[in-house]
């Protein structure tokens, strides 16, 4: 106990003094918000990843999936990678970071606004936001309350409480560079942690192969009849597992909290070096998590699904680990989730006060105003976050749960086709990027409220948010076709940011009077 005790009052010590180092560059809202454009590439990595993953991932996620689809589960891990991670910083990384300091946009909201023209767009975006962050934030929390159960004696309210005070703390004091040099801190915490843990688990078992074959010869008639299906290729339902690959790789593309990411990026070097950190960090990190949860089945004699549910999965691999593993296990978790519920809370208060009030509630907002409103608005965030958590905890209410489920569907299906034409195509209409935000709204909602009426396959809030994303990506040009053109000077004003002559030196380019 003492040692988990003293290594938990050396993390958060440390979080803090970095909070309060990183003051003096959180003077202004660009330095609050984005770190001043000036995050070098592997802390921009680092705060991707660690923004990507969380307890939600580890605790969730890796044990509900991998006990469904055996060690199949381990493609959502290598979708999360290659899709989730490579794709988006290849695709989406310079023409994020170019064409958003050319609109002096902070967020995705502003971003919409700039490129498809109208304050409306900019208010919608920023409504749609904070509706499906708040909950999502709450999330974050879930995956704590069994692990500090195992690991300590302390009430899981003390512990949601400590560490959102602790969190909002060096969020408050250093904005952005604040969370990226965390992130970074706590991004190899977690990868030394589950490399350590993923070992240490088979190892409890006989080892890889002995585990593999244990995995082999489960059986559960209830999923499928095919013997060994668990240690298949493709596990016993290869179809709804695509839809978790689609859902949790695609969805980054189009989640504020992390195309923002690429906002703050300081140079063309650091994305070349920030796609190969943040592949290989999701594939360590998401890789391992779900590899792991692909043999929650070896445990089920420690599990009880019904009365305590998929989050129950991974606790119950790791309760027989020695206490310093355990010990390494609660900063891991800690460390993903004050890193995502960081990048949550400045996300949703810098778009709440830079995107609907500025301008639309508060007029003449100079700069100290804005920052002083985001940083009481991260403690209502927080505050609100705590109360949900613990409110669900304690009354086990199930609309919260759901409501958290739709939020990573609503907002990726929402913002991805308009994010991603926006950044390619001069041809998006603003009606196609309305119709986008309203369907995907509606729909997951819907799929919340009315979720047996929905067809078999989109019943589940995954496939609905992977049907959605996919949908928005036919819905926008089809739309954009169809109805008014965008406006010329508008479109091209945007776009001129990418024929700006720069100049390179000649390792990153040859010349064009080589002599051969």
């Amino acid at each position: 106990m003492a040692i988990k005790v003293l290594l938990l009052v050396i993390f958060f010590a440390m979080m803090l003094i970095i909070g309060f180092i990183c003051r003096k560059k959180s003077t202004d809202v660009n330095g609050f918000v984005l770190g001043g454009r000036s995050v070098g590439p592997w802390v921009s990595a680092f705060a991707y990843g660690t923004s990507y993953f969380s307890a939600v991932i580890f605790v969730g996620y890796a044990g509900q999936f991998g006990w469904k689809y055996g060690i199949a589960s381990t493609w959502v891990g290598i979708g999360n990678a290659f899709i989730g991670s490579l794709l988006a910083w290849a695709i989406l990384g310079r023409r994020t970071r170019i064409m958003t300091q050319h609109l002096n946009s902070s967020t995705m909201p502003q971003f919409f606004a700039a490129r498809f023209g109208g304050k409306s767009l900019k208010i919608a975006a920023s409504v749609i936001t904070f509706i499906f962050l708040i909950p999502y934030t709450a999330s974050l929390y879930n995956g704590l309350s069994r692990l500090f159960g195992m690991a300590f004696d302390i009430d899981y309210s003390v512990c949601v409480i400590v560490m959102a005070v602790l969190t909002g703390i060096y969020v408050i004091a250093g904005g952005y560079m604040a969370t990226a040099i965390n992130d970074f801190i706590q991004g190899i915490i977690m990868l030394f942690g589950i490399s350590a843990v993923v070992v240490s688990v088979l190892n409890s078992q006989g080892g890889f192969l002995a585990s593999l074959d244990g995995l082999a010869r489960i059986s559960d008639e209830s999923v499928s009849s095919t013997p060994g299906v668990f240690a298949s290729f493709f596990g016993p339902d290869p179809l709804n597992l695509l839809g978790v690959v689609l859902l949790t790789s695609l969805g980054t593309w189009g989640l504020p909290q992390m195309v923002q990411k690429f906002y703050a990026i300081k140079s063309e070097r650091a994305i070349s070096k920030g796609t190969i950190v943040s592949t290989f960090f999701a594939f360590v990190v998401a890789g391992g998590c779900y590899f792991l949860g692909g043999f929650g089945r070896l445990f089920s004699d420690r599990v009880d699904i019904a009365a305590y549910g998929y989050d129950s999965i991974i606790p119950a691999m790791l309760s027989g680990l020695p206490d310093i593993l355990i010990a390494v296990v609660v900063i891991l978790v800690l460390s993903a989730s004050m890193s995502t519920l960081s990048s949550l809370v400045l996300t949703s208060s810098s778009t709440l006060t830079l995107d609907l009030l500025k301008d639309h509630v508060v007029k003449d907002m100079d700069e100290k105003k804005q920052i002083f409103i985001m940083r009481c608005l991260i403690v209502v965030f927080v505050a609100i976050s705590v109360i949900i958590a613990i409110v669900q905890y304690r009354q086990n209410v199930t609309f919260i749960a759901q409501l958290m489920g739709v939020s990573w569907g609503a907002l990726a299906g929402a913002f991805l086709a308009p994010f991603l034409y926006g950044l390619y195509w001069k041809g998006t209409s603003k009606a196609g990027v309305w119709c986008s935000f309203v369907f995907s709204t509606v729909v997951m909602l819907a799929n919340m409220a009315v979720r047996s009426s929905f067809p078999k396959l989109l019943q589940s809030p995954i496939n609905a948010g992977a049907f959605c994303m996919i949908a928005g990506l036919i819905i926008v040009p089809v739309v954009s076709f169809f109805t008014r053109k965008p406006d010329k000077e508008l479109v091209d004003g945007a776009f001129a940011c990418y024929d700006r002559e720069v100049l390179v030196h000649q390792s990153t380019s040859l010349s064009d009077d080589e002599v051969a």
